[in-house]
């Protein structure tokens, strides 16, 4: 686990008066657990004046977080908060006839906090407690996950201390970090003769975990499960982007000017496999080409000037342009012009409602959603504070996109320029993850339309009651070629870790359940078609929210004292202009899900080769087995197959021993395999570390903790095996082997099976391929040999006559630790006479080569 601390940013006022009492103590709390995190925000305070006066409590949290509780306590009576839904809340607020305190939601336009703030009026020596609890989903953005703090205690506190414990939990083991930020009075001041002063800024982690295979990690915990899935080492798609920028009146200044030197860094971001235009729009609408280009150089150049050239002007079409740039993406696919792979979106920059053409924002909604293909995504900017982000949110969501608000300062470049690198590396398409349906219920989303370089995908459930001790989960995603993904975790045993360790968020799979199903609950309401629609996701909601604990925009947190007779109302009203929910997963598309039928090992008898390398050739007709060694170099790459008929070529590369072996030689084994497949361009490299496959257009890397299937029938079983199947005709399975790693000589190594059924055309030839056609074996005059367990005869094999010797060799295809037994006829001296060459003749220049014989 990587992790960055950056403390407080502070911001300097000199001698700022403030009427309240400074807080006695300040802590902050933070658990995170496996991505979910529980903060807990304490402040201290005593009037110590001789008038009665007012105490606040403020505290930034993120708009994404959920508030769960808030508690307070003045001179010994506690106020102890629940969650209700908000009608019944504000009414029994109105009961109790509270004057004089009243607690808030205040939301700010800040693009991701908002401000929970109290009041409080009390006499003269009073003492007060706060104490505030909030719960959010950590979001992994551009590689990272991002916890930040807003500490804002208003003065200088004689004990202030933020502190921060990191819990991730791996596949084998946990990992903990603590973090700790407990400045003394002197160093919260912001300058050395400050008497009224203290912290005021962020304090910011960010982090991420390590992840051993892009199966993604399953987390079973308290009756419920999570599936996080960010799969690495996987080759960016191409994309087909048509930018749509506002261009009216309301742009000019520094909006316009932000927006352009945004998108001079966006435009040089764009390679040779992208395709793009510009739209740009007031009362008009241009573009800078009528159809997608590809994103060379001299095109991104032409783009630039095109950008830098706009002058900001007149009113704002929207909806005329949105039809523009989805008429050129449909104009594009329909002419086969892009690649059927590649990922295809709309990027909008506006900063107002529209005043030109059609400027009824639901009639707009209706058009782009009646228009755009199930491949196509919209991505919403919102620039400024008079945007109506609502609605911007609301176009995104319902064509596969996200939205997200600009502020229109000196940072908005950079804020575009961060949004867009989310969404610049696409490296899947139709992910859906599934579990067996015996097993779960209550899934969220588990079907996505797209997964981008740097974030992740969550699906959380419920676990039905069932006798299994472990759950499965089967992920099936399109990239270059189409993909399965499979991986497993033991049932009862995160909970086991976690029952010993004092710091775990408590539940937290089951709070991370409810927190992504509201979520994504309320992005259906805003979506909901119909009245009748809506009002039934409105109770689901607040039956969740009501029974997790969380403030929502139709939950309110009612705190009331013991007996009833005092309460404030923590509310959190919807402000038309800004949304109400922020941030939420957009709208997937529904995919089917059918499981390859072929995930099991060939059945037929393989020919295996092992350590040594040792071969093991089943004779059918002969009815025996047949065992060689090769006694090559480590680093020779031996030919196995070579098949310019088939376009196939199976080559093996050697790695040595750690050490030489008791009689002074050094043991050779296979570290990597390779399989070429020249119709295709497609080449599968396995070694002892990962399994690499490649395409004439890019590649994906797995490694051995994988579990996965490719359309291309590339199957991966975690720690296992892979099975490259060619056409249905040509297999080859390549076994695993791990050792003990501190071992003085062996290293781990690999096994390769091929299937004597393999169809390989008449060019076949190579070490296994050779044997393709059964050679005519006779073996005679078996009799003792020098070592009584081992017979000796011999053979007439393609004219020659060898002296050959019986004896057990191993296949390790069925139990890979002890293996299973072979009887067969070995054949000395690295095979010659039984093999058609020297074995040097076998050795190529590279993994791909073909066999080439003199």
């Amino acid at each position: 686990m990587e992790i960055i601390v950056r403390p407080a940013k502070q911001r300097h006022h000199r001698h700022r008066y403030n009427p309240n009492p400074p807080p006695f103590s300040y802590k902050v709390e933070s658990r995170i657990t496996s991505r979910f995190a529980h903060t807990t925000v304490r402040s201290s305070v005593v009037n110590s004046g001789s008038k009665a006066q007012s105490i606040g409590f403020n505290v930034q949290i993120p708009k994404r977080a959920f508030i769960t509780n808030f508690t307070m306590n003045v001179n010994g009576i506690t106020f102890t908060g629940s969650v209700k839904e908000k009608t019944v809340a504000r009414n029994l607020y109105a009961q109790a006839k509270a004057r004089g305190k009243a607690a808030g939601i205040v939301r700010t336009n800040s693009q991701d906090m908002e401000t929970f703030k109290t009041e409080v009026h009390v006499p003269p020596g009073s003492n007060i407690q706060f104490e505030l609890h909030y719960q959010e989903m950590m979001q992994r953005k551009l590689g990272v996950y991002e916890h930040s703090l807003h500490l804002q205690p208003g003065r200088l506190v004689p004990q202030f201390q933020v502190e921060r414990r990191i819990k991730v939990e791996l596949f084998c083991f946990c990992v903990t970090a603590h973090i700790v930020f407990k400045p003394n009075v002197e160093q919260q001041r912001k300058c050395e003769n400050c008497t009224d002063s203290g912290v005021d800024g962020l304090f910011r982690v960010t982090y991420d975990v390590s992840r051993d295979h892009n199966a993604g990690e399953l987390q079973v915990s308290d009756g419920h499960f999570v599936q996080f899935f960010a799969p690495s080492s996987l080759t960016p798609l191409p994309k087909n982007i048509v930018f749509v920028i506002d261009v009216s009146g309301s742009m000019w200044g520094v909006k316009m000017k932000q927006t352009v030197e945004a998108m001079q860094a966006i435009l040089d971001d764009l390679t040779m496999d992208d395709y793009f235009s510009i739209v740009d729009f007031n009362h008009n609408v241009r573009c800078w080409s009528e159809d997608l280009v590809p994103g060379s150089s001299i095109q991104v150049e032409e783009a630039k000037s095109y950008i830098r050239g706009i002058k900001p002007n007149g009113g704002t079409n929207i909806n005329e342009a949105l039809m523009k740039a989805v008429q050129m993406l449909l104009k594009a696919s329909n002419q086969r012009l892009i690649d059927p792979r590649s990922v295809s979106m709309i990027i909008l920059v506006s900063d107002g409602d529209p005043t030109v053409g059609e400027i009824k924002l639901s009639k707009i909604q209706k058009n782009v959603k009646r228009v755009m293909k199930e491949e196509f995504s919209l991505f919403s900017l919102g620039i400024g504070f008079d945007v109506d982000y609502d609605f911007l949110e609301r176009i995104a969501m319902e064509n596969r996109g996200m939205a997200q608000r600009i502020l229109a300062n000196h940072a908005a470049s950079e804020q575009l320029r961060s949004f867009y690198r989310q969404v610049s590396s696409p490296l899947l398409r139709q992910i859906t993850i599934q579990f067996p349906e015996e097993a779960v219920s209550d899934v969220t989303h588990n079907r996505f339309d797209k997964f981008f370089s740097g974030s992740e995908l969550v699906v959380a459930g419920k676990l039905r009651l069932t006798e299994e001790t472990t759950l499965t989960s089967f992920t099936t995603a399109s990239a270059s070629m189409d993909l399965t993904l499979e991986t497993e975790t033991e049932i009862g045993e995160l909970d086991a870790k976690l029952a010993g360790q004092q710091h775990s968020v408590t539940g937290f799979a089951r709070q991370m359940w409810a927190y992504i199903t509201v979520n994504q609950l309320i992005s259906e309401r805003s979506l909901a078609p119909t009245a009748a629609k809506k009002r039934k996701i409105t109770q689901r909601i607040l039956t969740l929210a009501v029974e997790h604990q969380f403030v929502t925009p139709l939950t309110a947190l009612l705190v009331e004292s013991e007996d009833g007779g005092e309460r404030l109302l923590a509310d959190s009203p919807k402000d038309p202009k800004q949304g109400c929910c922020s941030g939420q997963l957009p709208t997937p598309v529904i995919l089917n899900y059918s499981p390859p039928p072929w995930v099991q090992p060939p059945t037929p008898r393989p020919l295996p080769i092992e350590n040594d390398p040792h071969f093991i050739v089943h004779l059918p007709r002969a009815q025996m087995d047949v065992c060689f060694n090769i006694d090559s170099e480590p680093g020779h790459i031996l030919n196995l197959v070579s098949d310019p008929g088939a376009g196939v070529v199976v080559n093996g590369q050697l790695v040595g021993a750690k050490g030489p072996r008791a009689d002074g030689k050094t043991s050779t084994y296979f570290g990597a395999i390779s399989m070429y497949y020249q119709p295709e361009g497609l080449e599968v490299t396995a070694s002892t570390e990962r399994i690499t496959v490649r395409d004439s257009h890019r590649g994906h890397s797995f490694t051995w903790a994988a579990t996965a299937n490719i359309t291309v029938k590339i199957s991966i079983v975690k720690e296992s095996h892979v099975t490259v199947s060619v056409n249905d005709n040509i297999r080859v399975m390549v076994l695993l082997h791990r050792v003990w790693k501190k071992h003085p000589i062996n290293v781990d190594y690999l096994g390769i099976y091929v299937p004597t059924d393999n169809q390989y055309s008449p060019l076949v030839d190579g070490l296994i391929g050779q044997f393709s056609v059964e050679p005519e074996v006779r073996v005679y005059n078996p009799h003792p040999g020098a070592d009584p367990l081992k017979e000796e005869a011999t053979m007439e094999v393609k004219g020659h006559q060898l002296s050959v010797t019986r004896g057990w060799q191993k296949d390790y295809r069925q139990d890979r630790k002890q293996g299973s037994d072979v009887y067969c006829w070995f054949v000395h001296n690295s095979g010659k006479g039984f093999i058609d060459h020297h074995y040097t003749s076998y050795i190529v220049p590279h993994s791909h080569s073909f066999l080439q014989l003199a």
